[in-house]
């Protein structure tokens, strides 16, 4: 019987897959979130052959709804993209923690846009709850604050697991 989840191997998370040394950024600074959005816009449109307006879009229409900040300096931004295939996402590190409108008043240092395809519903909940669990971990936010490079940060991701 072929593998019904190719590539997501045993132990593997639903996050890994994800971020690529190119969509995860250290040490950057925006002075809003519609800056934020619009840097990772432009990011996963380059990436994905997709309008960087129609993910600029998505995500500030669901920011819009209310804030993806879960408190803790964490925020997850997310889109529904018409035409994305596989679900994607961008990690970053802000040099400059950015007011988020989060339930605790912290301002967010750890942001994971998580773009996913249009009907996408349960593989979006799914990873929406993993990135909650991941951040959720006093230690993992720790280890993730403190390393030193888009390396470091991936393999703390991509050793992660539930």
């Amino acid at each position: 019987m072929p593998d019904p989840f190719p590539g997501f191997a045993t132990g593997m998370n639903l996050i890994a897959p994800l971020i690529t040394s190119e969509t995860t950024l250290v040490d950057l600074s925006f002075s809003s979130k519609k800056k934020l959005f619009e840097h990772a816009a432009e990011l996963l449109a380059q990436a994905h052959g997709l309008k960087s307006a129609d993910i600029f879009t998505s995500l500030f229409e669901r920011e819009r709804l209310g804030s993806t900040a879960l408190g803790h300096g964490i925020a997850i931004p997310h889109g529904r993209i018409k035409g994305l295939k596989d679900s994607s996402g961008a990690f970053y590190r802000l040099k400059t923690p950015l007011d988020f409108d989060a339930p605790d008043n912290q301002p967010v240092t750890l942001c994971f846009i998580l773009l996913v395809p249009q009907d996408a519903n349960e593989r979006h909940l799914q990873i929406l709850g993993e990135l909650a669990q991941v951040f959720g971990d006093d230690t993992m936010r720790t280890k993730l604050l403190n390393a030193a490079t888009p390396a470091e940060l991936i393999a703390l991701i991509g050793a992660w697991s539930s």
